[in-house]
């Protein structure tokens, strides 16, 4: 037999560190709703504590345990310094229940529908092209026929959406605007912050009855009742009132391409010209070879909507197509960018 020489034997060109991190991601990440869902993030947000405190005011076993810590830790949402746990900024503004940008809700969500985001519910929403959320029903249908649902959906959500609402505005110039319409808006924290950042522009938030009456909460709880008002409407079969403003956030990836175009030109022909829509989104970049978060949010949607990610050029083109001119697109936060046309 002859002998095969090292200098024969085939070198990949890269690493395989990007092959081991997909499953390193399908067990890791995991570890950090793990975190959340045991009470760490709670525990540690009480003052720093060593693994051994830890287990025993958990009722954990040092070694899940401490894969779970250092997981969270290589993450950047603790620190350790000499044997004792402590959260790291991050964890401190988002994971902890008192945080005005807790985003623990949406972890309790995925958790709590984990099937949704198994191997084997997501191929069936590849194979499918439907959601698989609610047993494969609608979620929003869902949320429609079970108001208890819809309001909790809601008050869970406000937290996160205040967080992008506080960035938004500061992309754009609203002071020649008067009235905004919240198309979708859920909890009404975008038009609150808006209301609060242009003392001279008012705003409507426009849901279905149950979502109004939990947006009408935080409406009085900011104090901003005189600006803020709320109307039931159903977006798809309602007309829109009168405004010069139409925004929507977190809207559009939930629909398909058709769907989103039928908004795009409901919002054109009820503005008056001058009139500036506004779409706030996480999207690809116009190649669409990326970034991977706008991936996987279209990855998410497949399982829980009809929808799917867009570029700001698919977005831009919808506008352009519809009517609008002078379209922008803006990075906003985080992964969060808008897309802005206005009626000529």
């Amino acid at each position: 037999m002859t002998r095969i020489s090292y200098e024969n034997i085939s070198q990949p060109r890269s690493d395989d560190r990007r092959l081991w991190d997909v499953p390193f991601a399908v067990y890791g990440y995991p570890a950090l709703m793990l975190a959340h869902r045991l009470k760490v993030f709670a525990l540690l947000g009480k003052g720093a504590r060593t693994l051994p405190e830890i287990c025993e005011a958990l009722d954990l076993k040092p070694r899940p345990a401490e894969a779970i810590l250092t997981a969270a830790t290589a993450l950047g949402f603790l620190s350790l310094v000499d044997t004792r746990y402590s959260l790291a900024a991050l964890a401190e503004d988002y994971l902890l229940e008192k945080s005005p940008s807790y985003f623990g809700f949406f972890w309790d969500m995925m958790i709590d529908n984990s099937e949704v985001f198994s191997y084997t519910s997501l191929e069936r929403a590849v194979l499918t092209n439907s959601p698989q959320a609610y047993g494969g029903g609608d979620i929003y249908k869902s949320h429609e026929e079970q108001a208890e649902l819809a309001r909790r959906f809601t008050r869970g959500m406000h937290s996160m959406s205040m967080t992008l609402a506080s960035a938004w505005p500061n992309v754009l110039d609203l002071t020649h605007h008067q009235l905004m319409l919240d198309i979708g808006g859920g909890s009404g924290a975008h038009s609150i912050v808006a209301a609060l950042k242009s003392p001279n522009l008012d705003a409507i938030v426009l849901d279905l009855e149950p979502i109004c009456q939990v947006a009408q909460e935080f409406i009085n709880q900011h104090g901003v009742q005189d600006h803020v008002t709320t109307q039931v409407a159903d977006m798809w079969n309602d007309l829109f009132p009168a405004a010069d403003l139409h925004f929507y956030s977190n809207i559009y990836h939930d629909w398909p391409p058709e769907r989103c175009r039928f908004l795009t030109e409901k919002s054109f022909r009820s503005l008056e010209p001058g009139g500036r829509i506004i779409i706030h989104d996480i999207l690809y970049n116009d190649e669409k070879t990326g970034p991977f978060a706008a991936a996987a949010y279209s990855m998410l949607m497949l399982g829980w909507t009809e929808g799917e990610s867009y570029s700001g050029a698919e977005l831009a083109a919808m506008l352009k197509d519809a009517g609008f001119h002078d379209i922008q697109v803006y990075p906003a936060f985080g992964y969060f960018s808008v897309v802005t046309g206005v009626k000529p």
